[in-house]
């Protein structure tokens, strides 16, 4: 008794363990339990004898899994295929019978039940429905297509109904309300359910496209035969096909697509067997229904041509109202927009070279929209006077940003039916142009003009105003970028100033308030250098660059849509100039002006050089400071400078390298030069530097009066001394000689100096009295030798001086430059300019050879002649 209780447990689990495997098709199951066992004994016996069988016929995992049964009749013609996925591994397997297979195939006329050795077999398995209709031989079954058979596994579906017909008659595919909307190959339908409609004429395929649910495509009309093709997914429960199938007479075309356009809508169609080639020598017909109130608009997105050895390739617009019916276009034309009614497009193929035919293919869009208030408002733009200018009209983040097909359109007419999303005018015409758009506030004007100079005989007098021309400012649309693109040769470099304006470097410290920049790019063949971003209303009054710059306005904000913005910019060719770019700034009082180098913030090229002219007034003073304590780079070959040298008498140029600490904070009492040159670096870190530079008046006090005065009497005494020694000259035998007199202080504090021509201008060179004695003195000398005059001779000047930037040595060579160690480093030994101050006095006998221990003792002693002292110091130029 306890042993038939421990069996019938045993078997009640096992029964129970298998329901739970049981997958949700199951109808029935029988599932014991030991109580019931107990009360009927005499079918303890015939329950294991079954369970017995069950194990040996198939495995655990099956057990009384669900069961299909297809019945096919013969007449219906229809074949059903299950089998694997592609690349699935047969981890489940169908189970008919006894039999385990991998593939299950029934055909027209059997009976067949099967059952799926796993719980989910929609993971492994999809089903193939063929039906074959023969219109050829018999009468075709014009009508709705039905889904058939019923009762299938819920498995991924696909129907292919394969009909024959005669080229002699057409058949017409026509879907129910949802319609269909085409898609390019390898894109999916949002809903997974997918039509593929292909063409049989003569045992050749066409495929027409691939269409998913919810568009526009009513009808398809076919010459000859047809396979259609509909993909369900095995959760959908579709039963119903979407289509029906009429017959109809010959259409003489490959096919026919009719499309219905109900309001604002827009479409994509493709030729057939795009992307790959439409058939050779075919044509081609869509046909659209639009609204009387409505406007239609055919762009070409992508097309391509065949190469024709007979007839030329083209499309056919069959337009109401058109007096030219049909209008004849070539691809690469704009189509026909604002179009008003229904119209139909055809396109025609043409005989192809055999050796390279080609592919001719095409994806197109309809976009249908009311008609705009003001479509017959026209704006004129005068491109007639303008030379080498390209002006485009686009819609907003064109050409990177194509709109999608759902995006609301916006189109520009050169005439009421030349319409399109981006419009390209030229200059040398009149053009009226209207826009169909909502919103114009969604289009864009980037236009370009070109200024070249082959010889700077021809172009360096002339001054070209870089300023957006009046026909582009007066349109109601905003201008994204207007592009100078300025070309030299190599010797001929371009300088570019704001006279009134004034230009502002844009940095992270000081931002641009107005509703527009402009960026500029120097392109040497060596080098390209982005220059910066600029806008109006700054310090720099003048950029000097190399030959090749490309100047782009770029606007803000919606400013800039009228003629009242105000353009101060001009450009003119210039020579060659030795930096790559030079700035000149005159920095505003009060106002702390900030600067950078080029490229910022990745960095100078190698071995670039860069300088700033700093414009400080005689009556203010300005104040020089690095945003960074050192340079930041390293360099694998030659050394980066930093250079700084006030334009005045006697001004010491201050030279830090790379591995030193920039200048601190100092005031620069007149105009001054920064100079920047990279050196290769080690890696990719670059030379980038900024500084900021602030102007303020100067203050005057009692101790500069005090010393203007004390200048004056010293100028007075000097006089007085060259007066006594005009007078003495005959009386002596001793020579005269002129030294330089350091100690003697010539210049007002915060004046330029007593000269006011340049140096390369005044005499300031030149001695002021020279005697014979001084130049010949070597003949007065005694016999006896008791007599050493020290001789001097004049040296006019004979080179050129000009105002130039300091210029560091070359690479090679600057470990020899002599360089401060600190701010407050002692000045250079003065040369000869245009405040260099004389005195003279007698030479008395005796004197002379005790001149070389005075020198040692005291280094103002003015005995020592001046020529003397530069080659000593070792002043060379």
């Amino acid at each position: 008794m306890a042993a038939g209780r421990a069996l019938a447990a045993l078997l009640a689990a096992l029964l129970a363990a298998s329901a739970q495997l049981l997958p949700r098709q199951v109808g029935t199951a029988v599932i014991a339990q030991p109580k019931l066992l107990e009360r009927f004994p005499e079918q303890r016996a015939k329950t294991e004898e079954l369970l017995r069988h069950a194990l040996r016929s198939c495995p655990l995992a099956g057990l009384n899994q669900a069961s299909f049964t297809i019945s096919l009749h013969k007449a219906d013609n229809t074949t059903v295929t299950i089998k694997l996925k592609p690349g699935l591994p047969p981890s489940c397997r169908i189970r008919m019978k006894n039999v385990i297979m991998s593939e299950l195939k029934i055909k027209p006329g059997e009976n067949v039940t099967f059952a799926f050795t796993c719980s989910t077999p929609e993971k492994y398995f999809i089903t193939e429905i063929r039906k074959n209709i023969d219109c050829v031989s018999g009468p075709c079954p014009f009508g709705d297509v039905h889904l058939y058979p019923l009762g299938l596994p819920r498995l991924n579906r696909t129907y292919i109904w394969d009909v024959k017909a005669s080229t002699k008659a057409g058949l017409e595919l026509k879907f129910s309300t949802s319609w269909l909307r085409q898609i390019k190959p390898g894109e999916t339908c949002p809903d997974s359910v997918s039509y593929n409609i292909n063409s049989c004429i003569d045992k050749a395929m066409v495929n027409i496209g691939t269409f998913c649910r919810n568009g526009s495509v009513s009808r398809i009309k076919l010459l000859g035969g047809v396979v259609m093709s509909l993909h369900l997914p095995w959760h959908l429960p579709l039963t119903t096909s979407g289509f029906n199938i009429a017959n109809r007479a010959s259409i003489k075309r490959l096919s026919i697509i009719e499309s219905i356009l109900n309001g604002e809508s827009s479409i994509t169609l493709m030729s057939p067997n795009y992307p790959l080639g439409f058939p050779e020598d075919e044509l081609m017909t869509w046909q659209f229904v639009i609204p009387p109130n409505m406007r239609a608009s055919v762009f070409f997105h992508n097309y391509s041509l065949s190469n024709c050895e007979r007839k030329e390739e083209r499309v056919e617009y069959y337009i109401p109202g058109s007096p030219s019916n049909p209008e004849v276009f070539k691809l690469s034309d704009s189509q026909p927009a604002n179009i008003a009614g229904s119209f139909n497009m055809s396109l025609q193929g043409c005989d192809q070279d055999a050796q390279n035919p080609g592919i001719l293919r095409l994806l197109f869009q309809v976009v249908v929209q009311h008609p705009q208030v003001d479509e017959n408002v026209t704006h004129l733009v005068d491109l007639s006077k303008e030379k080498n200018v390209t002006v485009t009209i686009h819609s907003e983040g064109w050409p990177s940003h194509i709109p999608l097909m759902s995006e609301p359109i916006c189109l520009i007419c050169k005439d009421p039916r030349t319409c399109d999303r981006v419009l390209t005018l030229t200059s040398g015409a009149v053009y009226k142009i209207s826009f169909l758009c909502k919103d114009l506030s969604r289009l864009r004007i980037t236009a370009e003009k070109g200024i070249g100079c082959m010889d700077i005989r021809w172009c360096q007098r002339k001054i070209y105003s870089l300023s957006v021309p009046k026909a582009i400012t007066r349109l109601p649309i905003r201008l994204h970028t207007f592009i100078w693109k300025l070309l030299a040769t190599d010797m001929i470099n371009i300088e570019i100033t704001s006279p009134s304006l004034k230009l502002q470097q844009r940095v992270q410290e000081q931002r641009c308030n107005t509703s527009y920049g402009y960026s500029i790019v120097s392109a040497t063949p060596e080098t390209e250098l982005n220059v910066g971003i600029f806008c109006p209303g700054g310090s720099i009054e003048k950029i000097q660059m190399r030959n090749n710059i490309t100047i782009s306005l770029n606007t803000f904000g919606k400013g800039f849509i009228n003629g009242s913005v105000p353009q101060d910019l001009n450009m003119s060719f210039v020579p060659h100039i030795k930096d790559e770019c030079i700035f000149t700034v005159s920095p505003n009082p009060k106002a702390k002006v900030y600067l950078q180098t080029p490229n910022w913030p990745h960095g100078l090229p190698p071995y670039v050089s860069i300088s700033w002219f700093i414009v400080v007034p005689s009556k203010q003073t300005a104040r020089l400071g690095f945003s960074e304590d050192r340079m930041g780079v390293a360099c694998e070959t030659g050394r980066a400078y930093v250079n700084i040298k006030e334009e005045t008498l006697g001004a010491e140029e201050i030279v830090r390298r790379e591995d030193e600490l920039l200048p601190q904070p100092r005031n620069m009492l007149h105009s001054f030069w920064v100079n920047v040159s990279n050196c290769r670096p080690v890696d990719k870190t670059q030379l980038a530097l900024q500084f900021w530079v602030t102007s303020a008046d100067k203050q005057i006090d009692l101790g500069i009066i005090l010393a203007v005065v004390a200048g004056a009497g010293v100028l007075t005494v000097i006089g007085l001394a060259v007066c006594c020694v005009k007078k003495k000259k005959k009386k002596t035998q001793n020579p005269m000689v002129g030294v330089y007199n350091s100690n003697v202080n010539t210049q007002m504090p915060g004046r330029k100096g007593l000269f006011g021509k340049e140096r390369k201008n005044n005499e300031s060179h030149v001695y002021a009295v020279i005697d014979d004695a001084v130049v010949y003195g070597h003949l007065l000398k005694e016999s006896n030798g008791s007599v050493s005059p020290e001789v001097d001779v004049y040296r006019p000047f004979d080179g050129p001086i000009g105002s130039l930037p300091p210029s560091p040595p070359p690479f090679s060579f600057r470990k020899d430059i002599k360089r401060s160690s600190n701010t407050e480093e002692e000045p250079l030994p003065l040369t000869d300019t245009d405040q260099d101050t004389y005195t003279f006095a007698h030479q008395k006998s005796g004197q002379s050879e005790n001149n070389g221990d005075a020198n040692k003792k005291d280094k103002g002693d003015t005995s020592v002649p001046l020529l003397e002292n530069k080659e000593r110091d070792g002043l060379v130029e």
